[in-house]
């Protein structure tokens, strides 16, 4: 007997496992598409001149696909509306040959047709209950033709071939049917070539719409890179470049103008400006030093106290000067920022020369002179009644200041198409021809006003009154003297301006009353003393 036990278990080696390496494969990013509001804060898409391109497009290409509609209709659908007819004046003939002898009529009417190949195109097919042909060029019944009163387009057989034919079907009395109709594959072929013409055309001008939208694009981005380029020229400091015209006076040219102006009068000021600091650091400096002086040397000489007082008082009188000078220029600013506009109003320029007439006409007789007033009643103007008598003073006060004794002073007006002349001239020494076109400057003085009293700023006024009203002023030789004209709009639609006014006034909300209380103090004027053109 033999024992069996359990086997002592073997020990396992584990062999160790050897991991392999992972090759990681690269991942390719995938590119982003941009996001909506990215392509809407494009530059491209932000572009005005792509905006009316694609506007052009559009409407051209609109248009093109409505002509395309409308030829097709107009070809195409013409050929449908022939057949129509065609089979609708057949179903009346057999229907009267119907009306007269029945059915056996109009069998006799359908094959005498076909015999005689009154239209070789033409099909008929007369059926009985049991849709059997009786009469006809048709083998049979077409299954598709079920219903009737409708137009019904299918293939047929006719003989030998088939044809595309368009055809309706008419019950009769009796249970009888007749199917009238027209072979149309020519038509159709027509009506093939004309849709695949009419679709080429149209592929075409959308393809001329594109062409054409990218010249427009490319034609307002040229038109607008001088504008550009001048503004950001003018940006930089340089004030001397200009939008270059074209000269086909087109809307971009009037553009351009207009910005050319507009630079010319941002010039303007800027050298005004320049001239205004150096004519008041050279200017000015007279009289503070006078007035400085005059105050030391009574500080140091003064006997008693009538020195010292009058010492002062000449002091007081320089200073009342620059205090003018300062008026001036600050009335001068104002004006031509326009800020005078509001008190414009209809006005009649006759009566402002009368007034003005009778206040330096007593003036003249004091000095021995005369002014003499050539004016017709009415002038009607739109304007500021105080800066227009500001501006004819200041052209009396040079008049009566340079002419001689004994010798007239004209103040004049007239009328001449659309505008007014205002003409003051005296017969003075005048004013040189090289000087004409600086006596307008501020603080410019000519030769021979640099002994007579003034701060030259009586004709800037003038000018500056002159150009808030559109108008212009003109300095001529009088022989001998100056010949100032100030050319005006005049003004034809007064009551027009004032009913309007009026409305306006009426329909605007009324202020709230004011609250008791103190009341403010009444605005302060400044003006200044009339200056001459020879100080100018």
């Amino acid at each position: 007997m033999q024992l069996t036990g359990p086997r002592p278990s073997r020990p396992r080696l584990s062999r160790p496992r050897l991991s392999r390496p992972r090759l990681s494969r690269p991942r390719l990013s995938r590119p982003r598409l941009p996001s909506f509001a990215q392509l809407r804060d494009s530059p491209l898409l932000r572009s005005a001149g792509l905006r009316f391109a694609a506007l052009y497009a559009i409407i051209f290409g609109l248009s093109a696909v409505a002509l395309a509609i409308f030829l097709w209709w107009a070809t195409a659908g013409l050929l449908n509306r022939q057949v129509e007819a065609a089979i609708n004046a057949d179903a009346q003939g057999l229907g009267e040959r119907y009306q007269e002898g029945g059915i056996p009529a109009l069998i006799l009417t359908i094959q005498d047709r076909l015999s005689q190949n009154v239209d070789e195109n033409a099909i008929y097919l007369l059926s009985d209950g049991d849709l059997h042909p009786i009469a006809g060029n048709l083998a049979a019944w077409p299954k598709q033709v079920s219903g009737s009163d409708s137009w019904f387009e299918l293939t047929v057989q006719r003989g030998d071939h088939q044809a595309l034919a368009r055809m309706r079907r008419y019950d009769l009395p009796g249970g009888f049917h007749l199917l009238i109709g027209r072979d149309v594959g020519s038509r159709a072929k027509l009506r093939s070539l004309l849709t695949a013409g009419l679709l080429w055309a149209v592929l075409v001008m959308v393809v001329l719409g594109i062409a054409g939208a990218i010249a427009i694009q490319s034609l307002f981005r040229r038109s607008l890179a001088d504008v550009s380029a001048t503004a950001n020229a003018i940006s930089r400091g340089d004030l001397s470049n200009r939008v270059r015209i074209s000269g086909r006076g087109d809307e971009f040219d009037r553009l351009a103008e207009t910005i050319n102006d507009m630079l010319d009068r941002i010039a303007r000021l800027m050298d005004g400006v320049r001239q205004v600091s150096n004519a008041i650091a050279h200017d000015l400096r007279t009289p503070i030093t006078r007035a400085r002086a005059r105050l030391e040397d009574a500080a140091l000489h003064a006997r008693d106290a009538s020195d010292l007082h009058a010492a002062v008082e000449r002091a007081t009188s320089d200073l009342d000067g620059i205090v003018s000078i300062f008026q001036g220029l600050l009335r001068i600013a104002e004006i031509e920022a326009g800020a005078r506009r509001s008190a414009f109003a209809a006005i009649d320029l006759y009566e402002l020369l009368a007034d003005m007439h009778e206040l330096y006409g007593a003036a003249a007789e004091e000095q021995g002179q005369q002014i003499d007033l050539l004016a017709k009643p009415p002038l009607p103007i739109f304007g500021d009644r105080d800066l227009l008598q500001q501006a004819v003073a200041n052209l009396l006060e040079n008049a009566l200041k340079f002419s001689p004794p004994g010798k007239p002073i004209l103040l004049g007006a007239r009328r001449l198409g659309d505008r007014i002349e205002i003409v003051v001239a005296d017969s003075g020494p005048g004013i040189p021809p090289e000087d004409r076109a600086r006596v307008t400057e501020r603080f410019y003085r000519g030769e021979s006003a640099r002994s007579t009293p003034g701060s030259g700023l009586g004709l800037s006024l003038v000018q500056a009154v002159v150009q808030l009203h559109g108008g212009v002023l003109q300095l001529e030789d009088n022989h001998p003297g100056v010949r100032a004209v100030l050319s005006l709009p005049a003004e034809f639609s007064v009551s027009r301006r004032l009913a309007k006014t009026e409305r306006l006034a009426a329909t605007a909300p009324k202020p709230p009353a004011p609250q008791p209380g103190p009341s403010p103090a009444a605005p302060v004027e400044m003006t200044t003393a009339p200056e001459t053109s020879k100080d100018a």
